[in-house]
């Protein structure tokens, strides 16, 4: 009995010890603004106001701060996450972020429906109907819909395909990006721990583009890896940490191509590819430089003279550099930044085409895809 005692007491201190070690810890350590590993801003203190402590928004934000701030978050989060993957999960995310699934040596996105599908796409028939040029669409399918095979047992997932069979409805031309890669899903087409398509991908996808327009696509050039160290969003979403980097390829060599930025605020000029973009984080924004309101790619040695508007997503910032050798202006717009009428900005800027190019759950979802048909 005494022993017993003497044992309940050793797990409390040790226990009293464990947790105010930790804040202790908490306390001397800086708090960090930035967590490089799930690649977002982590929360500061709140500021302590008599109202928010009443509505409780206070001791919410206080929460937040501190599991945000809590000491070796990152090992931590890597340690459950590899203890649930061994009994059995492979589910990981969280509602706020998406979720993603463990798939042997691969992380794939969850997609769900979002309920704003049909609406989008109506968009898209608007623009149709009002304008002269030729649009094209090409709905990209993610890693969840061309290796669906690869998925967890029972895993849910969008119906992708389905999806994409509705797009033709639109009356816009056809860019059958789902054939294509499915003809190449046993490649590299999509990263292992980030959502992206792969340059190879996007080469693929290329092909479709052109076909679609009746032109011959040029033959795949030479492949130089640029990075072998990258870990994408599905790595900093999901807390599994174990895989092996990707690494990213080019095939494009971008002599002679500039590149103009706005960034909704002003505008600069760099080339097809942003080298110090491979020394961060997010090593995808080597391709254009990130997400910005528009880009305006200009190559005067490209195949035509011909000017091209992508109204896009972040797919689109790898399929750039194969289209820029096709092209001789491309205008790069994402409408969750740079929100104006797709066709009258076609028509101002003397625009010969329009290509609109999305993921299939980026385009989904996406609520400022209405102002296609504006």
């Amino acid at each position: 009995m005494k022993l017993q005692k003497t044992m309940q007491i050793v797990t409390a201190v040790l226990f009293c010890l464990f947790i105010g070690g930790f804040g202790l810890i908490h306390i001397l350590l800086p708090d960090q603004s930035f967590s490089p590993v799930e690649n977002r801003y982590l929360s500061q203190l709140p500021a302590f106001s008599a109202s928010k402590l009443v509505d409780g928004s206070y001791t919410e934000d206080l929460e937040t701060y501190l599991e945000d701030q809590f000491p070796l978050r990152d090992k931590w989060i890597g340690l459950k996450t590899r203890y649930e993957y061994l009994l059995g999960k492979r589910e990981f995310g969280s509602a706020s972020r998406g979720y993603v699934y463990v798939c042997g040596d691969r992380l794939i996105a969850k997609v769900a429906e979002s309920g704003r599908g049909e609406k989008n796409l109506g968009y898209v028939a608007d623009l149709v109907e009002k304008s002269d040029l030729p649009v094209y669409l090409g709905l990209i399918p993610t890693a969840a819909e061309v290796w669906r095979d690869k998925l967890p047992e029972g895993a849910e997932s969008f119906d992708q395909l389905g999806y994409i069979q509705m797009g033709k409805d639109t009356g816009a031309i056809y860019v059958d990006m789902a054939g294509v890669l499915t003809d190449h899903a046993a490649e590299e087409i999509y990263y292992r721990t980030d959502h992206h398509w792969t340059s190879l991908g996007a080469y693929y996808g290329y092909t479709a583009f052109l076909e679609a327009m009746g032109l011959t696509p040029q033959a795949l050039g030479e492949k130089v890896t640029v990075s072998e160290d990258f870990n994408g969003t599905l790595y900093s979403t999901s807390g599994v940490h174990w895989l092996s980097p990707d690494q990213i390829d080019t095939y494009v060599p971008g002599e002679g191509v500039t590149v103009t930025v706005n960034d909704g605020v002003s505008e600069s000029t760099h080339g097809l590819y942003v080298p110090e973009k491979l020394e961060g984080k997010d090593k995808y924004t080597y391709f254009l430089g990130g997400n910005n309101p528009l880009y305006i790619i200009e190559n005067p040695g490209a195949a035509t003279d011909q000017k091209l508007l992508v109204v896009r997503d972040s797919y689109a910032d790898s399929l750039a550099p194969f289209l820029s050798q096709q092209f001789a202006e491309i205008h790069l717009l994402d409408l969750r930044y740079y929100r104006t009428g797709v066709y009258d900005y076609a028509a101002a800027n003397g625009l010969d085409a329009i290509f609109v190019c999305y993921s299939v759950d980026n385009f989904q979802s996406d609520a400022d895809v209405v102002y296609l048909g504006q």
